[in-house]
């Protein structure tokens, strides 16, 4: 009997299948401008935009959270995919910036209010973050029996960025999106391939490191033990070597792409829209250019609201899927690339 349960799952493990079926995201309300950060720093609207094509971006401030951000994201991605709360089963937060040390997928859930306590944790890889996301949730549904997984890809990096940085300053801001990712028949399957690549030598390029105040007096004292009670640790700033980060990702990530449409049986000529993570445009043109992929087929909303890490890839996809360029069967391969180093692709289908 348990033979038979046992040959039975693993036949409806085989023909399962997984496809995007909803997007949502939120904003910051307030808006910050090449020209506000020229009053800041020494800059300007000329010098930002022609070496990131960045003009604009969001920050928190004020009473919103970014979980608060996460949870209106994922309620816009619920309600197009008309998938009921209580119908989630799984919760990925993927965001290198949560607002409680030990994971914010659980305050998201809770603020979405799901009532049979699915499973939610946080996913942390920083600009690659939602590309693993959505490559877990796929397994999860294929290997775990999970109908509706969400992916929430949010970050404020704004709360981490020295202000008097013209060279890292200029390019983040804060965003969060989520999209549903929901089990179906082999047939139906919308993620056909995906390729994940680590370096932690390159860390050194792109980071945001824990450090000690030594201004920070231990709690209490004790000349026995040196150097206990530790002092209180915080992190640094981000720190980036913009050169060695833009040699990363024009190397990488086509071949990461390349790498992903050849599991697929694809190549470029059939995909409909290339969809990178937004950190430079410089990076995004030459990447499609390497991929001899053109312009017009490539989506971008940079300008508008700068690197918003984790939240950036499925940002930009829920724009282009409510101004009408992407539709149902559109193919799209997509790449994040970041921190860690970490990069990886996947060649997805919408709907």
């Amino acid at each position: 009997m348990l033979l038979m349960f046992l040959l039975v799952y693993q036949e409806f493990l085989v023909n399962r299948g997984c496809k995007l079926v909803g997007c949502g995201s939120a904003v910051p309300k307030l808006q910050i401008s090449n020209d506000d950060l020229s009053k800041i720093v020494e800059t300007s609207d000329e010098w930002i935009s022609t070496r990131t094509g960045i003009r604009n971006r969001r920050i928190l401030s004020g009473e919103e959270s970014l979980v608060g951000l996460a949870a209106e994201a994922a309620r816009k991605a619920l309600q197009m995919a008309n998938v009921d709360p209580d119908d989630v089963d799984l919760i990925l937060m993927c965001t290198s910036t949560p607002e409680d040390l030990f994971g914010s997928a659980p305050q998201v859930q809770r603020a979405l209010g799901c009532s049979r306590s699915p499973l939610s944790y946080d996913i942390t890889a920083a600009c690659s973050g939602f590309m693993l996301g959505l490559v877990s949730a796929a397994c999860h549904v294929r290997g775990g029996g999970f109908q509706n997984v969400l992916v929430i890809g949010a970050d404020a990096l704004s709360r981490f960025v020295d202000w008097t940085d013209r060279g890292t300053c200029i390019l983040f801001g804060d965003a969060a999106a989520a999209v549903v990712v929901q089990a179906c028949d082999s047939e139906e399957d919308g993620v056909f391939s995906f390729d994940l690549h680590s370096d932690g030598e390159g860390a050194r390029h792109l980071s945001a490191s824990l450090r000690h105040d030594e201004t920070d007096a231990a709690i209490g004292s004790n000349d026995a033990v040196t150097g206990f009670p530790p002092r209180r640790p915080s992190y640094a700033h981000i720190n980036m070597n913009g050169k060695e980060v833009f040699r990363f990702a024009v190397r990488s990530v086509p071949q990461s792409i390349e790498a992903a449409l050849k599991k697929a049986g694809l190549n470029g000529s059939n995909i409909d829209w290339l969809l990178l993570h937004q950190a430079n445009q410089r990076i995004i043109d030459a990447v499609a250019t390497r991929l001899e992929i053109p312009s017009e087929r490539v989506l971008s909303n940079l300008a508008n609201y700068g690197n918003t890490s984790a939240a950036s890839i499925p940002l930009a996809l829920d724009e282009a899927i409510q101004s009408g360029k992407v539709k149902p069967g559109h193919i799209i391969a997509t790449s994040g690339f970041g921190a860690g180093l970490t990069w990886g692709s996947s060649i997805i289908r919408w709907g």
